[in-house]
């Protein structure tokens, strides 16, 4: 076993588990319906409105959230801080479900889903589309974080090994495993270069919105903040997850690590405030901000959640307390979830008498997606070696 991790085991089928089974069980229901009904049938899409929740936060957001992967990668093997090993683990672990939960939701979101494979057929591509450039990135780097992700599995199948059936027990894990570690740094350096591609070009997308995009939201720096706010969400989730998990696994607080990792958010949230306030104001739009409106109100709630943030955690890399670590995260994964639900659906506007409100199906499915994450977690930490090696409270 890693020195540096241990399953946690216990019990899996505990009572938030079944929670977390029923919704995704109803949203399994309400995905097969729209299958044979169509997406019209479950959503309130439209030619106005094609991106709803679904893309808003299943993926734009979602795979934001999902960045932790991404930014201890950054840290620990682009700027070689090597004493942020152990929280590589998990950070991959939420990565890796972020990301495939994104990609199986698309499937939900397209209309002739049938038509998919299209993208994988060279004369179908268009190499000049921000959204083929979005849709191969995140495809290729969903399968870069299965094969990042995988000695933690091979380590737990090489222990588990007798009770899994025959054909696995024929499988050469340790073999494997050690050659997946020889290469592995080949695909740490492909996983580092395709977030910074596609979460910049996740704002890029708003770009060709042109005038349905808000001025308070539409620039030409929307690359460069999307992926500053997806970086320094990456470092939020590696916060907000080891606490959360050292509270409801009653484990041992990793605090004074993460208080190092913290050190680095209020650099980047200050720059990200800087560039957002200063692009605004340099195009005249600041004054839209104090217009009596829904667009001007999520912008100041938008921001406000950005200092908050920066409040709670701008201390706490020489105090070293947990409450406020949590909430600085909290507040950073909120503020960065609220930046892309406002860009993509409250400051977009198509003109004429479109509207849009997320339906009750959309909102299940959701939350089914959420849900199925939540559950593989509890499983894969419980059987398999990802959370750092620590003393139970």
């Amino acid at each position: 076993m890693s020195e540096e991790s241990k399953p946690l085991g216990g019990e899996v089928l505990t009572k938030p588990f079944m929670v977390l089974a029923g919704i995704f069980g109803f949203a399994v229901l309400l995905i097969l319906y729209r299958y044979i009904m169509g997406i019209g049938a479950v959503s309130n899409l439209s030619d106005g409105y094609p991106w709803g929740i679904w893309i808003a936060y299943d993926v734009v957001a979602g795979t934001a959230i999902a960045c932790g992967g991404y930014s201890l990668a950054l840290m620990v093997y682009v700027f070689n801080k090597g004493k942020y090993h152990a929280l590589v683990k998990p950070a991959l672990l939420a990565s890796v479900f972020g990301y495939t939960l994104a990609g199986a939701s698309i499937m939900v979101d397209i209309g002739r889903y049938w038509n998919a494979y299209n993208l994988f057929l060279p004369g179908y591509i268009n190499v000049n589309s921000i959204m083929f450039e979005v849709a191969f990135c995140v495809t290729t780097y969903i399968l870069v974080l299965w094969i990042e992700f995988s000695p933690a599995l091979l380590e737990g199948i090489s222990k588990y090994k007798s009770g899994l059936p025959k054909f696995v027990q024929n499988w050469n894990v340790e073999g494997l495993r050690k050659t997946l570690n020889k290469w592995l740094f080949v695909f740490i350096a492909i996983g580092v270069l395709l977030p910074t591609m596609h979460q910049s070009s996740l704002g890029s997308l708003l770009l060709i919105g042109g005038w349905k995009v808000h001025p308070l939201w539409q620039t030409g720096f929307l690359p460069l903040l999307f992926l500053i706010s997806a970086i320094t969400m990456g470092y939020a989730i590696v916060i907000f997850e080891s606490l959360f998990a050292s509270v409801g696994f009653k484990r041992a607080s990793e605090t004074p690590l993460l208080a190092k990792v913290a050190g680095v958010m209020p650099w980047l949230i200050g720059i990200y405030l800087v560039i957002r306030f200063a692009d605004v104001a340099v195009r005249g739009a600041l004054g839209l901000a104090f217009q009596l409106n829904l667009q001007s109100f999520m912008f100041w709630v938008e921001n406000a959640l950005y200092v908050a943030a920066l409040v709670f955690v701008a201390p706490q890399a020489s105090r070293m307390k947990s409450r406020p670590l949590f909430l600085g995260a909290f507040f950073m994964l909120l503020a960065g979830t609220v930046y892309r639900f406002d860009a993509f659906l409250v400051g977009f506007n198509p003109g004429g008498n479109w509207s849009y409100f997320p339906s009750f199906a959309e909102t299940m499915i959701t939350l089914g997606m959420i849900s199925f994450e939540l559950m593989a977690y509890l499983y894969i930490v419980k059987k398999f070696p990802v959370l750092p090696k620590a003393e139970h409270a």
